[in-house]
C-alpha cells in the first residue's frame, strides 16, 4: 500500500514596513469613519449642537436701570449691585427698591421693563440658527414687569410665566404683568396678543386693548377693555413755577380722560421723588371725579406728580409717566455749588455722572435730569458717542439761580 504525502507550498511576500504601517492607518481611519457614520445615524450631528451652543450667544443685559437693582446669580448665589457688564443666565434673579427700575435686552430682541419692588426670574434666554429659533422665559415673581416683542419668526418663543399663570406672547406685543403682594394678578396687553393659562389648565386669549385679572386662586376672569393710562397735560415737564407773596405756590394739576376705557376715579400723587417712595410723597388724592386737581401750599422746590384712573369693575390704568415742576422762590441771585463731580465709564456709551451739591438742587446733563439727595448727594445715568471728551452740567436750587460745570469724560479704566 503506497503512503501518501502532503505538500504544503507557501509564497513569501516581502513587504516594506512603511507599506504596513499606512495598511494600519488606512484600517483605523475606516474604523473610526464607520463608527462617527453610525453615531450620526443613531444621535444626530454633534457638531450642529456646537453651533448652536456657540449661536446661543452671552446672557441678557442691562440697557439701562436706576436706583437700587440687585441680580443673584444662580450658579454662585452671589448678589450684586446692578451694572452694564452684568450678564444675566438663565436662573439669575433681578430685583428692584422702591427706588429702583431696570430696563434689560433678551436673546430675541425683546425688551423687558422691570418695575419698582418687583422680582423677576430668568428662567430660558437662547437663540440659535441665527435668530430664527429661540426660547425666552422670564418669570414675574412680584412686582410689575412690561415686555416688548419684535417681529418674530416660527421658531421664537416668548414666555412670561406669574406664580398663577404661564403666557405665550406673539410678535410686536407690548404686555405687562402685575403680581400684587396680596395674591392677585392682572395683564395688560397695550398691543399685539397673548395666550394666558392658569395652573388647571384654563385659557385666555387676550388682544390689544384688553385686561383680564386673576384671584387667589388663580381663576382669570373674562377679558375686558382696557383702561388706558390719563394724559397729563398741566403743568408740563420741566415747567418752572414761582411762588406767591406768601411763599408758596398753588398748582393746577390737569389731564386728559384714557383714550380708551370708561374710569369712575382717578388717583394723583405728587413727590420729591420720581419714584415715588413712601417717604417722598407729598400728596396722595384719591377718588377724584373730575380731570383736575389743585396742589396747595408748595415751597419751593423739585416734585414730580403723575395720574392713574380706575373703572367701576376694578380695573386699575398703569401709572403716567412722572412729570417734573420746579417750584421757585422770587428769582434771586447767586451761584449753585457742587462738588466733587466724577464720571465712571459703564461700557458702550453709558456713564455715570456723580457729585454733591444742596439737597433739593435740580441736575440736568445730557438731557438727563436728578436731584440731589437729602445728604446731596447725586448721580445720574447718562449716553455720551466715543468722541464726546466732556459734558455741561446745569445745577439750578429752589432760588432760580443756576450753574453749569464741566465734568470729562474718559473711557479708560
Amino acid at each position: 500500500m503506497a503512503s501518501k504525502t502532503s505538500h504544503f507550498e507557501f509564497d513569501w511576500w516581502v513587504v516594506q514596513k512603511r507599506a504596513l504601517h499606512v495598511a494600519i492607518f488606512v484600517l483605523v481611519v475606516c474604523v473610526v469613519a464607520s463608527g462617527v457614520t453610525l453615531y450620526v445615524w443613531k444621535f444626530g450631528n454633534p457638531l450642529k449642537r456646537a453651533v448652536l451652543q456657540n449661536d446661543a450667544g452671552a446672557g441678557a443685559r442691562f440697557i439701562s436701570f436706576d436706583g437700587n437693582v440687585r441680580v443673584i446669580h444662580a450658579a454662585t448665589r452671589e448678589v450684586v449691585v446692578a451694572s452694564n457688564d452684568i450678564q444675566l443666565y438663565p436662573g439669575d434673579t433681578v430685583q428692584t427698591e422702591a427706588d429702583g427700575r431696570a430696563r434689560i435686552a433678551m436673546a430675541d430682541g425683546s425688551t423687558v421693563v422691570v418695575r419698582p419692588n418687583s422680582t423677576i426670574i430668568i428662567r430660558d434666554n437662547t437663540s440659535s440658527e441665527g435668530g430664527k429659533r429661540s426660547n425666552v422665559h422670564v418669570v414675574v415673581d412680584s412686582g410689575q414687569m412690561l415686555v416688548r416683542t419684535p417681529e418674530q419668526s416660527e421658531g421664537a418663543k416668548n414666555i412670561v410665566e406669574t406664580p398663577k399663570t404661564q403666557n405665550q406672547l406673539s410678535g410686536q406685543t407690548q404686555a405687562s404683568f402685575g403680581v400684587t403682594s396680596e395674591g392677585t394678578e392682572e395683564i395688560r396687553v397695550n398691543a399685539g396678543a397673548v395666550e394666558a393659562t392658569n395652573r388647571n389648565g384654563e385659557r385666555a386669549s387676550l388682544r390689544e386693548g384688553e385686561y383680564v385679572a386673576i384671584n387667589r386662586s388663580g381663576t382669570i376672569s373674562k377679558p375686558q377693555r382696557l383702561l388706558e393710562v390719563p394724559e397729563p397735560s398741566q403743568p408740563r415737564d420741566l415747567e418752572r413755577i414761582t411762588v406767591g407773596v406768601s411763599g408758596s405756590a398753588n398748582v393746577s394739576l390737569r389731564w386728559q380722560k384714557p383714550q380708551t376705557g370708561m374710569p369712575a376715579f382717578y388717583r394723583v400723587e405728587v413727590a420729591t421723588s420720581p419714584f415715588f417712595v413712601q417717604e417722598g410723597k407729598v400728596i396722595e388724592r384719591d377718588q377724584l371725579a373730575a380731570t383736575q386737581f389743585s396742589a396747595t401750599d408748595l415751597r419751593p422746590g423739585a416734585y414730580f406728580w403723575r395720574i392713574r384712573a380706575s373703572a367701576s369693575s376694578g380695573q386699575t390704568s398703569d401709572w403716567s409717566e412722572p412729570l417734573k415742576f420746579i417750584v421757585l422762590s422770587q428769582s434771586g441771585s447767586g451761584s449753585v455749588s457742587v462738588s466733587r463731580l466724577t464720571s465712571a465709564y459703564l461700557g458702550g456709551d453709558l456713564y455715570i455722572i456723580r457729585g454733591s451739591s444742596i439737597p433739593g438742587t435740580n441736575i440736568a446733563v445730557s438731557g438727563r435730569e436728578t436731584v440731589a439727595g437729602a445728604d446731596g448727594n447725586f448721580q445720574v445715568q447718562i449716553t455720551a458717542a466715543a468722541g464726546v471728551r466732556e459734558v455741561m452740567i446745569e445745577a439750578t436750587n429752589s432760588q432760580g439761580n443756576r450753574s453749569q460745570y464741566r465734568v470729562s469724560l474718559s473711557r479708560s479704566g
